[in-house]
Formats: C-alpha cells, sequence, structure tokens
C-alpha cells in the first residue's frame, strides 16, 4: 500500500497481459516531458506576473482548481493519464509561475534556491532508496500517509479560516513554530517521493499497462510541485 493517495493500491491492481507494459526509462522519460511543460507555462505566467500581477494570480488560481480536480479525476479513471497527466502540468504551471514570481518580487533569487532545494531533496532520496538505506516499509507508509492526510486537513482548514479573515499561524509565521513546520511538511513530502520511487518500480517489475506510466509521472509531479512550494515557504521564512 503507498503513502501516495494517487497510488495506493489502485496503482497495483492494473496488471495487464498486453505486450505494452510500463517500464522506468518510459516513466521517467513522461515525467521529464511533463516537468519540460509545467516549466515553459510556468515562464509564462511568471511574464504575465511581471505585466498584470492582478491577472497573473488568477491564472494561478484556475490552475490550482483545475489542478485539483484533475488530481480527483486521475485517483478513480487512471486510464485517462495520458491525457490529463500533460494537462495537469500545464494548469500547475500557471500556478507555480505566479507564485514564483510573486516571491522572486519580495525576496530576489529565492525560486532558484527553492529549485535546488527541490531536486537536491529528490536526488537525495533517490539514492537513499536506490542504496536500500531508506525502504518503503509498512510502518514508513503507515507514517507518511497519516501524516499526509493530516496536513492537507490543516491547509484545508487554514484556507477556510482565511475565508473569514483568520490567518493560520503556523503558515505563514517566520518564527521558530511557523519554520519548525516548513521543515516538517518539507520532510513529509520527501518521504512521499520515497514512496512514489517504490511503486514505480514495483509497477515496472509487474508489467503494468503503458499508460501507468503517464500515470506514475503524474503522481511524482503532484508531489514535487508540492515540494517546491513548501520549499518557497521555508526558504521565504528563513529570509523574512
Amino acid at each position: 500500500m503507498s503513502g501516495n493517495p494517487l497510488l495506493g493500491d489502485r496503482f497495483s491492481d492494473n496488471t495487464s497481459t498486453d505486450t505494452s507494459r510500463m517500464t522506468i526509462k518510459g516513466t521517467i522519460n513522461r515525467l521529464a516531458m511533463l516537468l519540460a511543460i509545467t516549466v515553459v507555462t510556468a515562464a509564462w505566467t511568471w511574464q504575465r506576473f511581471t505585466v498584470n500581477p492582478s491577472e497573473a494570480m488568477l491564472w494561478a488560481i484556475g490552475g490550482a482548481v483545475a489542478g485539483v480536480v484533475m488530481v480527483l479525476v486521475l485517483m478513480f479513471k487512471q486510464t485517462l493519464a495520458p491525457y490529463l497527466a500533460p494537462a495537469y502540468a500545464v494548469a500547475e504551471g500557471l500556478f507555480i509561475g505566479a507564485i514564483s514570481a510573486r516571491y522572486d518580487a519580495q525576496f530576489g533569487g529565492i525560486v532558484f534556491q527553492a529549485v535546488m532545494l527541490t531536486f537536491g531533496i529528490m536526488f537525495a532520496m533517490l539514492v537513499a532508496y536506490s542504496t536500500g538505506l531508506v525502504r518503503a516499509t509498512p510502518l514508513l507508509v503507515k507514517t507518511v500517509v497519516m501524516a499526509t492526510l493530516g496536513i492537507a486537513a490543516f491547509y484545508l482548514i487554514a484556507m477556510v479560516m482565511t475565508m473569514f479573515g483568520i490567518e493560520a499561524p503556523l503558515i505563514h509565521s517566520s518564527g521558530p513554530m511557523g519554520i519548525g513546520f516548513s521543515v516538517l511538511v518539507l520532510g513529509v513530502a520527501a518521504f512521499n517521493l520515497i514512496i512514489d520511487f517504490d511503486f514505480i518500480e514495483n509497477g515496472a517489475n509487474m508489467g503494468l499497462p503503458k499508460y501507468m506510466e503517464w500515470y506514475g509521472a503524474f503522481a511524482m509531479l503532484v508531489t514535487l510541485v508540492w515540494l517546491y512550494v513548501e520549499a518557497l515557504r521555508l526558504i521565504s521564512k528563513l529570509r523574512d
């Protein structure tokens, strides 16, 4: 069972007798495509932010909402991954492009730092997983899934509070508690990568259908976007 809600039992149940099988290399290629789409779209909303910040933030909100909808759809309909995964990359590009421009306007150079931190964590976790230093044991999976759901619930409550003009201190505070919270969330996101790696490897070994390469890459992109946004938040708190 996976700690990533996008994977779990649904991922391992999609076995196939078809000769076209999921491979790790194919999944990596799909992830590279999705990252390229995300970067190109993000560059567009970044440019729009320099011209009209309000318009860019509207694109960001639209991208975020569309992204959540596509995540929910793909959780139950993985066969749509070849079509919705690229669309999700576009939506998240709209979101992180404007958000990144907003952070960069306040903290110059923060985007480069966040990108380096994000991919640094990804490669560190990949090394830890590939060498067997960290494995997706049942205890790890249980801990990660509970922490992930708890963070999601907290963010949902914080969003509702914001609608009533109340700010959640842990998310935006640059004090010790706020920084500690961001470190914790970043750590949970990082361990979601371990579970993603495990299920992509298992999916390839089981010979899942080819479209699951798109689904595995999509799940990885979801985690990387989360990791990047949390990296932005943490670095901004440290520099505040």
